[in-house]
């Protein structure tokens, strides 16, 4: 039996038994490609995590309402347990983790700002581009999903993080009702 990486042929055989173009990996050099096209995806969605997290501790700075900024708490603190489990699945598959946000996270949270400003209901304005963000992500994570070439522990990772998405996206509605 050779070994990969720090794991067996058997054990990868095991842990990608889900997917179908499994016998199609006939050397280590495609089973290489494999593992960098999934990290490539993890940190895509690693990068729209820590804009997730910074966006949210920004809103939380901006708000007033004590519940509110419980809410953007406690969603920071989510999605920055979702990057770390994404960092860690990435180094699972011997690439290195990106490290920070992205320039399109930078300029929407100073569009955040910058209707905030303007606004007059400022907790409001933020729930909005909050949810709007969510439902972007939700949307990510839903295409992850659909293209199904993972190994099942890493589809069970991002449903679980998915359906926290989901359950944030309900929450905002809420606060939106309760505010408006």
């Amino acid at each position: 039996m050779k070994a990969y990486r720090c794991y067996t042929i058997d054990a990868d055989v095991k842990q990608y038994a889900s997917i179908k173009n499994l016998l199609k990996l006939k050397n280590e050099n495609d089973i290489m490609k494999y593992e960098k096209i999934v990290s490539d995806k993890l940190n895509e969605l690693l990068v729209k995590n820590y804009d997730a997290e910074k966006g949210y501790i920004k809103a939380m700075q901006d708000v007033d309402n004590v519940e509110v900024k419980k809410f953007f708490k406690k969603r920071a603190e989510e999605r920055s347990r979702f990057a770390q489990q994404l960092r860690t699945e990435i180094l699972t598959y011997g690439e290195i983790p990106e490290e920070s946000g992205s320039l399109k996270g930078v300029m929407h949270r100073n569009w955040m700002t910058l209707k905030a400003t303007f606004s007059s209901n400022n907790e409001e304005t933020i729930l909005k581009e909050a949810l709007r963000g969510e439902k972007a992500s939700l949307d990510e994570y839903n295409e992850l999903l659909s293209n199904n070439h993972f190994p099942s522990r890493l589809i069970e990772l991002l449903r679980e993080q998915r359906n926290a998405i989901e359950a944030a996206i309900n929450s905002v509605k809420l606060y939106e009702e309760v505010l408006s």
